[in-house]
């Protein structure tokens, strides 16, 4: 199941010409990863978290795809995608701030399928969680190659905050959902709507941060890749 989505992911990934394909190769990576999991009986509901992580997926998808209507914090990531100043994780940065904090609430809330609590799909969310976590250090490698930078950090412990800090994320797109769903159709879309707004000020953020990282961003780009499509490669690691 899964397989058609990693496949459809790496596809977008190859197609960018710009930045806008690295969050969908390191996409793929964790994709895949996930299937794994589930192909190795990892997960307690094979079947329902590997629809959760497909679902999870088509929402990427369909925005990338253009199908209307398009999120404005997907919009912000891609606006911003030929911008040669920006640091290769500041574009993935851009996709998971979409991702995670626009996207999955909503996925949660549309996996509920009408049920009065969404707390059943819990045991999904962090067994994906999971899987993010492991998968997170071998794309960090890959990174690194294509980042020269990134490798020091990550021996400051720059890697643990980085992936504390998804796990934050996905902590809030988790309250974010419960109050999502508790809501009517007409409130949760001004809701939706308000999220949106909301994703697109941390998308700002991660672009323009303030002092003093902008002296580090101009120095540490020095050390990084500058071929979109070799970055994308990369990142895509046995996947390319």
């Amino acid at each position: 199941m899964l397989a058609a989505t990693v496949e459809q992911l790496r596809a977008v990934a190859l197609g960018a010409g710009d930045a806008s394909g690295y969050f969908p190769a390191m996409y793929a990576r964790v994709t895949q990863e996930v299937e794994r999991a589930a192909s190795a009986g990892r997960f307690g509901d094979v079947a329902r978290t590997a629809l959760f992580a497909e679902v999870f997926a088509g929402w990427y998808l369909r925005a990338r795809s253009g199908v209307p209507p398009v999120p404005g914090s997907w919009q912000a990531a891609w606006d911003v995608a030929p911008d040669g100043r920006l640091l290769i994780v500041q574009h993935l940065l851009l996709g998971i701030n979409a991702h995670v904090n626009h996207d999955l609430p909503q996925v949660v809330v549309e996996l509920a399928d009408g049920q009065p609590d969404p707390r059943h799909l819990r045991e999904d969310f962090l067994a994906i969680n999971l899987v993010l976590a492991e998968t997170y250090h071998v794309v960090l490698r890959d990174l690194g190659r294509v980042s020269r930078w990134v490798n020091v950090a990550a021996g400051w412990d720059g890697g643990r905050l980085f992936n504390f800090s998804l796990a934050a994320a996905r902590d809030q797109a988790w309250r974010s959902a419960l109050r999502l769903h508790a809501l009517d159709d007409q409130a949760r879309t001004a809701a939706v709507a308000e999220l949106d707004r909301l994703v697109r000020v941390l998308a700002y953020c991660v672009t323009r941060p303030g002092w003093p990282a902008p002296w580090f961003v101009a120095v540490a780009r020095r050390l990084e890749e500058r071929d979109c499509r070799q970055v994308t490669t990369a990142l895509l690691g046995p996947l390319r």
